[in-house]
């Protein structure tokens, strides 16, 4: 089967998540085939994420007049399917934030993955995160382009529903995914219960590499490590605020922030402010080997964030065997037990912070090691991304054709829908 995934940047430095998961569907049997909008603006670090950079066609990248001769190439071969994927773009950009100019832009770019599509015989594509790249690829399919489904991820999803016309996009997809229980809720909020069956769950995942090999014990360190872009939602200066008062309180640490972003200037400027400089490093956007490291390094990740829907980054430290300290907040609590595995704590205040991040210091270091354990064997049973890949083969294999009222189906070895002719072809190469 060919299928293309297509994602408004790709490869990013923070989305190391969907190239795991389009190379355990290529390890599947799977040809794929890279697709964005543009680069990222960031400095691409990992060297898989630069391998992965020469495998990507940017929509922005065309001339043009090419842009044109896809343009009118497109209402050549489909006229109806055209005209009707321009009017459901003015109606999905009437009540949406970006408005319809924007809109005409996302139509125009849908004409051009089209096309792409069809010359190569793509069968389905694939969406990461529910805003404007699915957008893109339910225009391209109602101008007659191949079946589409994408994965939503939140918070931004979950905080706009209405802006980025998640119902609509839900309802006209072969199904959606949601990473965790909690975003598949959220998913479900948005559509009629006659569409609930399309809605399924493929966690993200870790491979194996990543975590393999002899992995060191907790080390009896104070140190703690954050990993995540410096912005507002990952509440950095919350944390720096209650590192300065656990030094007050006599308490000795070393604090990471791996990651760079928006706030970075802010963050710096906060520890500058609190004379921190000798206990908390900013080490800038690093690859996974470096994240891995980092984490290898540390007593625990701590992440101390406001909106999220469920990071990578506590899967990956909990399959390095590290316990994980943050929030009780969206699809965290799924994987991430007080007591068990990590500490979890009200997001949004200092006081529960400081004291999550002070149990963790004062703990054991024995306990902290079998905290450890657990993790590891938590993570690796709910996020090993062969498995996963092999729920979304089984979805793009048999995507849902009807809406019978039913509940969905998550088993790889499940059909998601029993109604309905299979054709022979897809319906954009029916007609060749």
């Amino acid at each position: 089967m060919h299928i293309a995934y297509f994602i408004n940047q790709y490869p990013k430095v923070s989305h190391s998540f969907v190239r795991r998961e389009i190379r355990a569907l290529e390890r599947l049997g799977m040809k794929v085939t890279r697709m964005a909008l543009r680069a990222t603006p960031d400095q691409l670090i990992d060297p898989h994420d630069i391998q992965e950079m020469g495998k990507t066609r940017l929509v922005l990248q065309e001339t043009k007049p090419a842009i044109l001769r896809h343009i009118a190439t497109a209402f050549k071969q489909h006229p109806r399917g055209w005209l009707a994927a321009l009017a459901l773009a003015m109606k999905t950009g009437w009540g949406s934030q970006r408005g319809i100019l924007l809109h005409f832009v996302y139509f125009v770019e849908a004409c051009i993955i089209s096309q792409w599509m069809r010359k190569q015989r793509i069968e389905h594509v694939h969406a990461h995160f529910g805003t404007n790249s699915t957008t893109v690829v339910m225009l391209a399919r109602a101008m007659g382009g191949p079946p589409y489904s994408f994965t939503a991820h939140g918070p931004d999803e979950f905080d706009m529903p209405e802006f980025i016309s998640l119902g609509e996009k839900i309802k006209r997809s072969a199904f959606t995914v949601g990473i965790s229980s909690f975003g598949r809720s959220q998913l479900l909020r948005r559509i009629p219960y006659e569409h609930w069956h399309k809605v399924v769950i493929v966690h993200c995942g870790l491979e194996k590499d990543f975590s393999s090999g002899e992995i060191p014990p907790v080390a009896d360190v104070p140190r703690l490590v954050c990993v995540g872009r410096l912005c507002e939602q990952k509440g950095q200066m919350l944390l720096i605020d209650a590192m300065r008062q656990l030094f007050d309180e006599g308490l000795q640490f070393e604090l990471v922030l791996a990651g760079d972003g928006p706030m970075r200037a802010d963050v710096e400027t906060r520890i500058r402010e609190l004379d921190l400089e000798a206990h908390v490093r900013i080490t800038g956007w690093i690859s996974s080997e470096q994240v891995r490291e980092e984490l290898l390094a540390a007593r625990a990740l701590v992440l101390p964030s406001f909106a999220e829907g469920l990071p990578v980054v506590i899967m990956e430290a909990m399959a390095l065997k590290r316990p994980v300290i943050t929030t009780y907040i969206a699809g965290i609590p799924e994987l991430v037990e007080p007591g068990k595995n990590g500490w979890l704590f009200p997001a949004g205040t200092v006081p529960p912070l400081k004291k999550a991040i002070a149990d963790c210091l004062q703990t054991p270091i024995e306990t902290l090691r079998q905290m450890g354990e657990k993790a590891r064997k938590d993570a690796m049973l709910r996020h090993d991304i062969d498995k996963e890949a092999e729920k979304l083969l089984a979805h793009f294999e048999q995507p849902p054709l009807g809406t019978a009222e039913r509940h969905p189906a998550t088993s790889p070895k499940t059909p998601l829908a029993t109604t309905g002719p299979v054709p022979d072809k897809p319906d954009h190469l029916a007609a060749e």
